[in-house]
């Protein structure tokens, strides 16, 4: 089994607070809405209170027009052509607003895919930076946070995932990938409440 708590100790100077796509998408009443993001909106925003320099949110785009994209991205936009930027309110992509009032000094990184590496801008702003771990926030469990938490996992980051801090709009799969987490990642992913993040980063 894998990893339960801050195995390899307290976080530090070195640490990044990494909230995937709290965005007003994914919020009651968006098109993709998230029933959970409002269970776990309180724990990530007492998150960000205490660290909020140290925090960078990640925001979804989608493409611009119905059938754009690379690939399969293009057939994907072709069934969700009504969540275009062509045919939604443009501020659907904008944070959930209260954590947006976090911004600055919280900084926020936008990317057109579920993953927060493929388009090279996080690995050029952590780069140099002396960041070493990652504290893994928002959704969801098993799409842009499967991602993310990978994606840290290979870049070689501590990766430290907040479990109730985080949420999917299927409760199956969202188990699923909890037990994925802890199960196989246990060198790697560590599994902490928001109890305990708050508690060993000062």
């Amino acid at each position: 089994m894998a990893a339960l708590g801050l195995v390899h100790g307290p976080l530090g100077e070195n640490s990044l607070h990494l909230c995937v796509d709290m965005q007003r998408l994914f919020a009651p009443g968006g098109p993709w809405a998230v029933p959970w993001a409002q269970r776990v909106l309180p724990a990530i925003e007492e998150l960000v209170d205490r660290h909020p320099e140290r925090t960078l949110f990640t925001r979804f785009i989608p493409a611009a027009r119905p059938g754009e994209g690379p690939g399969m991205w293009a057939r994907y936009y072709r069934r969700w052509a009504e969540v275009t930027l062509a045919n939604i309110d443009a501020g659907l992509v904008e944070l959930m607003p209260s954590l947006a009032r976090f911004v600055p000094p919280a900084k926020v990184l936008d990317k057109h895919v579920y993953s927060p590496w493929t388009e090279g801008r996080l690995n050029a702003m952590l780069t140099g930076s002396g960041i070493d771990t990652l504290v893994i926030t928002g959704g969801e469990t098993d799409v842009c946070i499967l991602a993310t938490v990978l994606g840290a996992i290979d870049h070689g980051f501590r990766t430290v995932l907040v479990t109730d801090a985080i949420c999917s709009s299927a409760d199956q799969t969202h188990d699923a990938l909890m037990e994925l987490y802890r199960s196989r990642f246990s060198e790697q992913v560590e599994a902490v409440r928001i109890e305990e993040v708050l508690e060993n980063w000062r």
